[in-house]
């Protein structure tokens, strides 16, 4: 094993830890659920901030999840699309949330924390319009490859959204970069209400999305 791959691997097993222990883990409990010795963790490591930079990296990537949505079928109808890509979306931001969360509520204040922080509203950013967060301050001086990073994460995120309504083109009402836009608005505002009594499921908020709020009603 390279090098490399022992430092995916590593990371790869304290992810889970750290969203649960957020920066109270130990380097000795990663090393023993990765079981390999802890000095092995200090081979590909300088100390235990550096492992946990690279798990907020590892926890921010968008790539997984935008594989996910570039495998879903376009042969399959919009609406089933439409929930594929909902709940990929949010078992990502699920998974990214436990992490920073638990390394926030654990008072972690380090350089991979901060930099969290001002990274977590990028693919909420790729919506843009009335369903984004206003920029932080953090946000506001930010700049070079941090900014780069983000809004590349943002163009992606919203191309592969758009790539989904193209089969339908011909009948939109709005061409399907613009929907892309509307609909991640929507589905980060769901996000956020997730859990709520009240909050729709995800074959929900997709119908409603798709065919609006009145039913049986002449368009």
């Amino acid at each position: 094993m390279s090098p490399e791959q022992r430092r995916e691997m590593i990371v790869r097993t304290a992810l889970p830890l750290v969203a649960e222990h957020g920066a109270a883990v130990t380097t000795a409990q990663v090393a023993r659920a990765a079981g390999i010795g802890e000095a092995t963790v200090f081979r590909v490591f300088a100390d235990k901030e550096e492992l946990l930079s690279a798990c907020v990296a590892e926890a921010l990537r968008t790539d997984h999840v935008l594989g996910e949505i570039a495998a879903i079928p376009l042969e399959q109808p919009l609406a089933e699309r439409l929930v594929e890509v909902a709940s990929a979306m949010e078992a990502y931001l699920g998974r990214m949330g436990r992490v920073l969360g638990a390394l926030h509520a654990s008072g972690h204040r380090g350089a991979g924390g901060g930099r969290a922080e001002v990274l977590m509203t990028r693919l909420r950013g790729a919506a843009g319009g009335p369903g984004a967060p206003a920029r932080s301050d953090a946000d506001s001086s930010d700049s070079g490859p941090a900014m780069s990073d983000r809004e590349a994460a943002q163009r992606r995120t919203s191309a592969a959204v758009a790539e989904l309504f193209e089969p339908e083109r011909d009948s939109l009402r709005l061409p399907p970069e613009t929907l892309a836009t509307i609909f991640l608005a929507m589905l980060f505002s769901r996000t956020r209400s997730a859990g709520d009594d009240l909050s729709p499921t995800v074959e929900q908020f997709v119908d409603v999305f798709l065919h609006g709020a009145l039913g049986g009603q002449p368009r």
